[in-house]
């Protein structure tokens, strides 16, 4: 289903939610099947079984009852990935109170006013963010806790100092012969109760308040369970390395990880490229969800390298042992990735094409999908086995998309979508939901693409970054960088435009540049410019390189924001 205006996607929903479906019982059916088998282990250290989350989500739900927290309160949380973290939020969603997550690297005044924007009664914060918040700022909260123990940082209700005092006595009291699968009762939710208010980091330098539904959370798992969850076993370990504050970690990595029962790692230190490799190699995750500066870094550092020493070009020239050395070199890329995975899913920014050709070449387990923080993230998705290298998949199952534009097949346009996934709106904010939601329920991303006959979906850029050529011409300045990334010595890069001309800005690789000074380096890169523009038409040619000091300005999924910069 990709291109048709149809009701499939709402009837969908409605058929499954008619079977009793739904998402907090999707959490409760998970707990309750898995009871005695590991759920969440923060990297190194404690590991909670599923019986253990469910005492703690009890023990958070009786604090939040004798603080008089009501359903549809905010609950804010902000800290890294934990199992902690994961437990408070499911805690929030199960009582039909709304999560308000915050992503850590969110500095401190951007914190203090999600908090006062969302209107949040409870902020949960890991160390790191204690350290750095000022709860002045934050007049309105009742309380802060501090996720690594639960433990009160701030009080500002003696029914809260009691409650958190008293918490065993309370649990004991409210189950005095044993908690048991029995007391794993949770909120009924409706499907567009509200559920989360995700705020956007974005690259424009404006964050909205996106609200999502139960049936959001809902139709994202429930996809995953289908598509998935027959490849990824109950049990099997699942490494969560994209933060649980972007909805593209929190859906497929961890609400998916945890419905379909299987064993969370949670890397609770800043994820270094290093700390990740190693982390592959001892946890052996079943699935690899990541955005794509860590695949290619891991491909570029580790992999291309040694597919450029002699005796390696050599063999890659006979066709009799080519076949060979790419089937050994698919197992020494796995192996990279710990050895078990089923696939790696690529999301949250364009992966390089050099890279994504390469990988597909030796057989490797890849696919790219697509989506935005206002679908919970999933648009569109194709099984890596199924995979149309270039595309980022089809429009999964509960959901529609259609490509605005004349001739969709060869003319980019928007991609619109609607269905289950889709948001309610953006909070306190009807001019912007206005501007991006249509009354029929059409969702406009504002990314560009065009489609295939099969319904692949074929990103070109996104609106907002998209250039006017000298001549009227449109220049998508992604598509340069793709090329440019392939060239040496480029790290990273963006294409901006100056008095009508195109100028990359690149950021040396720093390995390589300690070999070049300054000149060398410059000369280097004038070369690339060169070769660049041989593959390029007329008017989307550089007009010059400008090497930059300092690594880009990012948002927390890697995106370069563009915004800083021109």
């Amino acid at each position: 289903m990709c291109t048709e205006e149809s009701t499939f996607a709402q009837n969908f929903f409605k058929c499954a939610m008619e079977k009793g479906s739904s998402f907090n019982e999707y959490i409760r059916k998970s707990i309750i099947n898995n009871w005695d088998s590991n759920a969440l282990t923060d990297y190194h250290g404690q590991t909670l079984q599923f019986h253990d989350v469910a005492r703690k989500i009890a023990k958070l739900h009786i604090a939040f009852e004798n603080v008089e927290i009501h359903e549809g309160d905010k609950i804010a949380i902000c800290g890294r990935n934990s199992a902690h973290w994961a437990v408070t939020f499911l805690a929030t969603l199960t009582y039909g109170a709304v999560a308000v997550p915050i992503l850590h690297e969110f500095n401190a005044e951007q914190i203090h006013n999600i908090v006062n924007h969302s209107g949040a009664k409870l902020l949960f914060v890991g160390d790191y963010v204690a350290k750095e918040i000022d709860p002045e700022q934050m007049p309105q909260l009742e309380g802060i806790l501090n996720l690594p123990d639960f433990s009160l940082m701030l009080s500002r209700s003696e029914k809260l100092l009691y409650a958190r005092e008293h918490l065993n006595l309370l649990f004991g009291s409210k189950y005095p012969r044993a908690f048991t699968k029995d007391d794993v009762l949770y909120h009924a939710d409706e499907p567009d109760e509200l559920a989360l208010i995700n705020y956007t980091s974005g690259t424009t330098g404006f964050s909205k308040g996106v609200m999502l539904p139960y049936r959001s959370l809902w139709g994202n798992v429930d996809f995953c369970m289908r598509r998935l969850g027959s490849h990824v076993k109950a049990g099997s370990p699942v490494l969560d390395i994209l933060p649980m504050a972007h909805m593209y970690g929190m859906a497929i990595e961890f609400l998916f990880g945890f419905c379909n029962g299987s064993h969370l790692f949670f890397l609770n230190r800043l994820p270094s490229p290093t700390l990740i490799a190693k982390a592959f190699t001892e946890i052996k995750p079943a699935l690899v969800i990541s955005v794509p500066l860590i695949i290619e870094k891991i491909i570029r550092k580790r992999v291309f390298p040694a597919l450029q020493t002699p005796r390696m070009k050599l063999l890659m020239a006979m066709p009799v042992v080519r076949d060979k050395v790419k089937l050994r070199i698919c197992e020494q890329v796995l192996n990279a990735f710990g050895g078990q995975l089923y696939e790696v899913i690529v999301g949250g920014a364009p992966l390089s094409k050099e890279v994504e050709q390469f990988l597909v070449s030796i057989g490797f387990p890849l696919t790219v999908g697509y989506g935005t923080t206002e679908c919970a993230p999933l648009i569109s998705y194709r099984d890596w086995k199924e995979f149309a290298p270039g595309s980022c998949g089809c429009a999964i199952d509960n959901m529609e998309v259609k490509i605005d534009s004349p001739d969709p097949y060869n003319v980019a346009g928007e991609i619109l979508t609607r269905g289950t996934n889709v948001m309610l709106g953006y909070y306190k904010d009807e001019e912007a939901t206005k501007r991006v939601l249509e009354p029929e329920g059409w969702y406009h991303t504002g990314d560009l693409a065009t489609i295939d006959t099969e319904g692949n979906i074929y990103i070109r850029g996104r609106i907002k970054n998209m250039l006017l050529g000298a001549n009227g011409q449109n220049v998508y300045p992604e598509e340069i960088e793709d090329k440019l990334l392939s060239m040496p010595m480029v790290s990273e890069c963006i294409v901006v435009q100056r008095d009508e001309k195109l100028v990359a800005l690149v950021y040396p690789d720093q390995d390589e540049m300690i070999n070049f000074s300054r000149a060398d380096m410059e000369g280097i890169m004038e070369q690339n410019r060169q070769e660049l523009n041989m593959q390029l038409p007329a008017y989307s040619r550089l007009a010059r390189i400008e090497l930059q000091d300092e690594e880009f300005k990012k948002t927390p999924k890697k995106s370069i924001k563009r915004y800083l910069y021109k």
